[in-house]
Order: C-alpha cells, then sequence, then structure tokens
C-alpha cells in the first residue's frame, strides 16, 4: 500500500527586506536592557571622557550610569521640581541642568550639591549646554529668553529675547566659543554670535523645533519638529538641502553616529530611523515598545541609549566579535548522536549493517483530516481563521489538492449560511491575488453552481455575492485599463527604436522593377 502524501504547500517569493551591511552593522546589538525610571526620560547625554558614563534626566532627578551598569552609579536629587537636559562638560568633571522652577544648577560629577545656582529666567528651563571655552553656559527657556552665564562669576553675561514662543532644544558650536544655534515653537532657528547683541541667521522650520543637531565639521545643521527632519547648509547662509519626511508622528530626538556617516531620529511613533548621510534614506529602523523623547549614542557606537514616555530607559550594547561567531555558530545544526560516538570522518566498513529508524511522519490537521477521506472537515480546517488570514497559500493548496482529487464539489457542498460566507469571504480577500486566482476562480464557478438555487434567500450570502461581482468587474477594468497602456507603451517603445533600411540589389524600391527593366508605357485608347 502506498504511503500517503501531505499536501504540497507552493512557496513564494517574500518580498522582505535587502540584506546590506548598514543592516548587520545595525543589527549587530544585544537583546536591550531596560531599566524603569521615575519618569518620562526627557534627555540622555554621554561623558566626553572614558569610561563613558551617561546622565539620564527623568522627573526630579538626574542618575548617572556606567557603560554596563544596571544602577546608577550617582544620583542628583536636589531638584525642587521637574529637571531638564542634564549635559556633561567637555572634561567629563561638570553636569549642568534646567528645572521647571526656572533655575539653573552646575554639579561636580563627584558632588553632590549644586556648585552653582543661576537665577534670572522667569519659566521653566528646557535648554542647557556648556559653550566649547567651558567657562559660560546658554541656557533657553520657556520665556521665550537664551541667556549666557559666566561659571566662575555665576554671573548673566548678555539676554536675547528675539523667540516669541518657548525654547526647546538648543546647541553650542565646539569650534566657536561665541556661536550659539536655538530652536524654538515658534518654528524658527536662530544662530547667534555673542559678539553681537542679535541673531545673525534666521530660518524657518515650519514646525515646532523639537531638537538640533550640529555636524561636526559644524557647516551642516539638522532640524527636528513636527514630522519633518530638515538639513540646513549654515555655510550658504542657512540654505535647506533636504527635508525627510520618513516619520508618522513628531520627532523628538537626533543623535549622530561615531563617524558621522549615519543620522539616527526617534519620534513619537516608537520609531528609530538610521540615515545615510550621503544620499538622506533610510537604511535601518528600530521599533520600540513606547513613544520616544531622548536618544544617545556611545564613542564608536558601542550601545544605543533610548528614552520613553513610559519612564523605560532602553540600552543596547555592541556585542563583542566573539559572541557573534558563537551565535553563527550555534544556528548550525547540531551533529546527530553517532557522530559523536564515531567520530565526524566514520566510514561504515564492508561488513558494517547499518541500522535507519523509521522516520515518522507528522501531518498537519488538514492532511489527517484528507488521509481519512473527510474532504469537507479538511476544508473547514484549512479555513480557520488564523490560517486563511495569516497563511492563505495553505487554504489554496488544500483548494488546490481537493480539485486535483475531483472532490471539490463534495468538500464545498452542504455548507450553513455561516460556512458559506466564510468561504465567500476568503474569495473575496484572495480572488483577485495573481498568485491565488487560478485555484479560486475554479472554486468560484463550482460555488455558484452548487449554491445557484439558494440565492436570494440569505441577505448575508447576497451581500458578499454582490461585493465579489463588484470586485471581478473592476479588476476586469483594470486588466483593460493595463492593457491599453501596454498597447500605448509598445507603440512608443516601437517608434523611439532607430528604423533600419534592407538593401535590396535586384529590386528597385520605387516601384519593384528590376534594374535594366524598362517602364510599361500606358496609351490611350
Amino acid at each position: 500500500m502506498a504511503s500517503f502524501k501531505p499536501t504540497k504547500i507552493q512557496v513564494y517569493p517574500k518580498l522582505g527586506e535587502k540584506v546590506t551591511q548598514d543592516t548587520l552593522y545595525w543589527k549587530n546589538y544585544k537583546a536591550p536592557v531596560q531599566i524603569k525610571e521615575f519618569g518620562a526620560v526627557t534627555n540622555i547625554d554621554f561623558s566626553p571622557v572614558a569610561p563613558h558614563n551617561f546622565a539620564v534626566t527623568a522627573f526630579t532627578r538626574i542618575h548617572i550610569y556606567g557603560p554596563f551598569s544596571q544602577e546608577p552609579v550617582k544620583s542628583f536629587t536636589r531638584f525642587k521640581d521637574t529637571a531638564y537636559c542634564g549635559r556633561f562638560r567637555s572634561d567629563g568633571q561638570l553636569l549642568v541642568a534646567g528645572c521647571e522652577d526656572s533655575v539653573v544648577r552646575l554639579f561636580d560629577v563627584n558632588g553632590k550639591v549644586a556648585l552653582r545656582m543661576f537665577k534670572g529666567h522667569t519659566k521653566a528651563v528646557h535648554v542647557t549646554d556648556f559653550t566649547s571655552d567651558s567657562y559660560q553656559i546658554l541656557t533657553g527657556s520657556d520665556d521665550y529668553t537664551c541667556r549666557l552665564w559666566d561659571i566662575p562669576n555665576a554671573t548673566e553675561l548678555s539676554t536675547y529675547q528675539e523667540h516669541t514662543d518657548y525654547i526647546r532644544c538648543g546647541v553650542t558650536s565646539k569650534l566657536n566659543t561665541n556661536l550659539f544655534i536655538t530652536g524654538s515653537y515658534d518654528h524658527s532657528l536662530k544662530v547667534f554670535d555673542a559678539r553681537v547683541d542679535k541673531s545673525v541667521m534666521t530660518m524657518d522650520h515650519g514646525q515646532p523645533v523639537e531638537s538640533l543637531l550640529l555636524y561636526p565639521s559644524e557647516g551642516l545643521l539638522v532640524s527636528a519638529g513636527g514630522r519633518y527632519v530638515k538639513v540646513w547648509d549654515l555655510l550658504k547662509g542657512g540654505q535647506p538641502l533636504v527635508s525627510l519626511r520618513n516619520h508618522h508622528k513628531t520627532v523628538t530626538c537626533l543623535s549622530l553616529s561615531s563617524n558621522g556617516q549615519r543620522l539616527l531620529s526617534g519620534s513619537l511613533d516608537r520609531h528609530v530611523k538610521v540615515y545615510n548621510t550621503t544620499s538622506y534614506k533610510v537604511v535601518h529602523n528600530f521599533d520600540y515598545a513606547a513613544s520616544i523623547l531622548s536618544l544617545a549614542l556611545a564613542p564608536d557606537d558601542e550601545s544605543i541609549v533610548v528614552g520613553m514616555t513610559n519612564g523605560i530607559l532602553s540600552i543596547k550594547h555592541r556585542k563583542s566579535p566573539e559572541e557573534s561567531t558563537e551565535i553563527s555558530g550555534q544556528q548550525r545544526r547540531r551533529p546527530s548522536y553517532r557522530v559523536f560516538v564515531k567520530g565526524k570522518n566514520y566510514i561504515p566498513k564492508q561488513d558494517d549493517y547499518l541500522v535507519s529508524k523509521p522516520v515518522r511522519q507528522h501531518l498537519a490537521k488538514y492532511d489527517k483530516q484528507l488521509k481519512k477521506f473527510n474532504v469537507s472537515k479538511a476544508l473547514d480546517t484549512a479555513l480557520e481563521s488564523w490560517t486563511r488570514h495569516r497563511k492563505p497559500e495553505i487554504t489554496v493548496a488544500v483548494i488546490k489538492e481537493l480539485n486535483r482529487r475531483g472532490t471539490l464539489k463534495n468538500a464545498l457542498a452542504g455548507r450553513d449560511e455561516q460556512g458559506l460566507a466564510q468561504l465567500l469571504n476568503f474569495l473575496i480577500g484572495n480572488l483577485v491575488d495573481h498568485r491565488f486566482a487560478p485555484v479560486l476562480v475554479t472554486a468560484a464557478e463550482m460555488i455558484l453552481d452548487i449554491y445557484r438555487s439558494v440565492i436570494g434567500q440569505s441577505p448575508v450570502v447576497d451581500r458578499q455575492l454582490l461585493r465579489l461581482q463588484e470586485l471581478l468587474e473592476k479588476e476586469i477594468d483594470y486588466q483593460q485599463e493595463l492593457l491599453e497602456v501596454l498597447g500605448m507603451l509598445d507603440t512608443m517603445f516601437a517608434s523611439a527604436l532607430p528604423r533600419k533600411e534592407v538593401p535590396c540589389s535586384a529590386i528597385s524600391r520605387s516601384n519593384g522593377l528590376t534594374q535594366g527593366e524598362a517602364r510599361p508605357q500606358l496609351q490611350a485608347t
């Protein structure tokens, strides 16, 4: 007796993502370490000096974490209200932060109490940063002003009130002590020079500005606000270069890879996009569980740290070369038992008998029903909710097998209103798919033949039959339009090709007469 052959499921090509060097690079991170903070994580900043600790600003405190620690190595909790924008100085010894109570505090990384408190703003301070000479601090506030402060004397140096809405982001130049840039909810970006009492350049982002980033060369500026990420050329007077719209919600944070060739943006849509800074195309994408408020990359891209609205801090560490090799080795198929006993290169001898164990055949549910010739139950199994929605090729393969056996009509017949509606619903969803159409058209014809007599008795079935008819009419119209377009394209391509003249040696092209033959004379009679 011949053994039962399982139903052959047709394998269709998947339109998966293309594996590139960027994909391999950005996927080479371990599973994220998640740390619960006391509130939404609004800012993350890495220390410029080894061991590159990072400061996390969340709610009323700032925690400093080590590169691989899951507990804070240092905490600053002397804030009366929500803290904002904790940032390190270039030597990693000082840390500055704003607060909802309008006071700017300066901390020694090794101490607890604030070294300096700068008072002058009247509303919450969301922007803080050190200038490149390390002796001044830039602050931006909800009182529409940005200010420069002198650290040694704890005094205010200058105030600029040009924005007409909250200032929520700012960045200082690392090459020029006097230059800094601010972004505001009034949609504008302003470049200031501390030697002048007003801004020297203004750009319009078109949306409330949430984040700013300067390239290392400081010739290009990146701004994020609304759904847009825009790149500006500062050397050409703030000329816009690129406008990117790859997020579905507000972009909240920006970061640059260690080599400056990849730009990262985080958004409230829970995605981090990685852009190529040459073509500005998205080369990779990270998904997170909640809306993203802050993002930072460690030096040499050793870790990616993301802060979210739900207070979760996600840390992904790069895999070492040994770990990458081990994982790829684990994916290989483990050797069988006899390899361990006899060795990998063992060859059976002439007198050896090889005893093979019979391989047990595991059948799917629909194959078990087919083996028992329960054709109707086999089709019901293939039409289960998960299968028909996630794996429609299995349902189509079972219908094809039933048609090959000549039992498809029996499997389709005898169904109640619910069963017939389920079957018609599957046809409506997949009939116009070019992969399944040849099989499902046959099934649709059989259904119409079998249930022709009951049309008009069920409003549910009638509605689905009308939908099926409309779907087919639309598909036929599409096919006709496509054929017309194809004909037009053929004509265009044919007219675009150069015409080649075929040489005719014996026959004249003008009248078809051979050379030397006289033209016949016409005589009027």
